[in-house]
């Protein structure tokens, strides 16, 4: 593991312009911040996010609000029951040259593009989910035995509404785990209402006064490639991690009652990467204790999966984050509790 080599210069001028592009956003969409700043350090970090929550707060708005901002291209699918993969991925269409002979040509789907919001993921059949699974992970697609790269950066922001269940198909825990975050999309308070209905009619966002351009985002993306994670907070995140399976070595009571399921290798590699985008965002060269907490929650509440008994006992998986936060040490040392020193 390498020591950082960003310079104080080049932190300082990398900071501010995500700064300038993370307040941007809270201009255009209102009272989210902790959100837009957590949908920040997934763009920075490269990964994929899940918003979950009820129609009309602003999920979709949010999603073509960034890819405005970076000028990145941008596709919508709305994902239905009678969703094909070819609609996604796209497919091969026999087309007849001028000569009469006849080619199979490939017409790519709205997965080429650089981000893909894929509105209400969960009402497709898992057919048409797994078709997901290849572009999230490797940024590619395999058809007919021949691979195609996606643009680069590619990132699949999709959204599930919590309510209206009925004839939708749950997210398997393979796609699941591809997405960095699941993020919580709240409604606002009133303050902010008001905000918004005496200032946007029809309670449409404004336009971007400016843009995060791709020499921009590439050195972004350089800077960010040489943040430095210390092996102290490395070995934190691996505690985290395993302390989140049932009868391992970290055990937890809380964890070995109410966890069916604990955290994969790849909530690791998140938690890892985010971290350092949000020592990114404070203009430091350097992983700290607390940019590992900051983003943990987000990375962890949809990789645990509880038992019966923590339904029964009313015990969700943030009040296991929270345990395992509160109860696995930052240094793995136990120091001495009420020491006395005699004169």
């Amino acid at each position: 593991m390498n020591e950082s080599v960003v310079s104080q210069e080049q932190l300082t001028k990398v900071s501010a312009i995500i700064e300038k592009t993370l307040a941007e956003l809270n201009d255009i969409i209102l009272g989210k911040e902790e959100l837009h700043k957590m949908m920040m350090v997934a763009i920075l970090s490269k990964g994929h996010v899940l918003l979950e929550g009820l129609p009309g707060v602003g999920k979709t708005a949010l999603v073509k609000a960034l890819g405005d901002l970076l000028k990145l291209q941008f596709n919508r699918v709305q994902f239905t029951p009678d969703l094909m993969p070819s609609d996604i991925l796209g497919t091969n269409i026999l087309q007849e040259k001028n000569d009469g002979s006849r080619i199979m040509e490939f017409r790519q789907g709205p997965v080429f593009t650089n981000i893909l919001l894929a509105d209400e993921i969960n009402r497709a059949s898992p057919k048409t989910q797994s078709a997901m699974l290849e572009a999230m992970q490797e940024s590619a697609v395999t058809l007919l035995g021949e691979t195609r790269n996606l643009p680069h950066p590619f990132f699949v922001l999709a959204s599930q509404n919590p309510i209206e269940m009925e004839g939708t198909y749950p997210i398997p825990e393979a796609q699941l785990d591809r997405f960095m975050f699941k993020l919580y999309v709240d409604s606002v308070d009133s303050n902010v209402l008001n905000q918004i209905i005496t200032s946007r009619r029809r309670g449409e966002p404004p336009q971007a006064k400016s843009h995060l351009t791709s020499d921009e985002l590439l050195e972004v993306y350089s800077v960010m490639g040489n943040i430095y994670l210390p092996n102290a907070v490395a070995n934190y995140i691996a505690r985290l991690v395993e302390a989140s399976h049932v009868g391992s070595c970290s055990a937890i009571s809380e964890v070995n009652e109410y966890v069916a399921y604990g955290a994969s290798p790849r909530a690791a590699i998140a938690i890892a990467e985010s971290a350092r985008a949000v020592a990114l965002l404070d203009g430091r060269p350097t992983v700290g204790f607390d940019d590992v907490k900051f983003v943990t929650k987000g990375a962890l509440n949809h990789r645990l999966i509880l038992n019966y008994k923590a339904k029964m006992d009313n015990i969700s998986v943030f009040d296991i984050i929270d345990i395992l936060l509160n109860k696995i040490s930052e240094t793995n040392v136990d120091l001495p509790k009420n020491v006395t020193i005699e004169a």
